[in-house]
């Protein structure tokens, strides 16, 4: 799971409406595969629809400090694009789980895959 994905995911289960975004990671095993060619003007277009404090904050739990304490403007210099572009799209969460602040419920990760389906008594 890329954390441009986690950057959208909430928890939905039943009565859980405060402290459910952003979910937190935990024990976590990262892959980086610098496969993805960087393209400045898709990282410019997310940047709006990003979530920059739940982004900083995720990135700063896994150990990546590289991001600004403010989003960047359109004026981002080119180490910006990279080191975001690596967060967002080279950095994969392959295993461990999200946990919900808010009522505590896991989400699993496996394969580099979050499940967030929830059984029928949690909806």
């Amino acid at each position: 799971m890329r954390l441009l994905t986690h950057n959208m995911l909430q928890c939905h289960a039943r009565g859980c409406t405060t402290r459910n975004y952003p979910l937190r990671f935990e024990e976590v095993r990262l892959d980086t595969e610098e496969k993805t060619e960087v393209n400045p003007d898709f990282i410019m277009g997310m940047l709006p629809k990003l979530d920059w404090a739940a982004l900083r904050t995720t990135a700063m739990q896994l150990g990546m400090t590289e991001l600004p304490e403010q989003a960047p403007d359109t004026t981002m210099d080119e180490a910006t694009i990279h080191a975001l572009h690596a967060i967002l799209l080279d950095t994969r969460v392959m295993e461990g789980k999200m946990v919900c602040d808010g009522c505590g419920h896991v989400y699993r990760i496996k394969d580099g895959v979050a499940n967030m389906l929830l059984t029928e008594h949690e909806v």
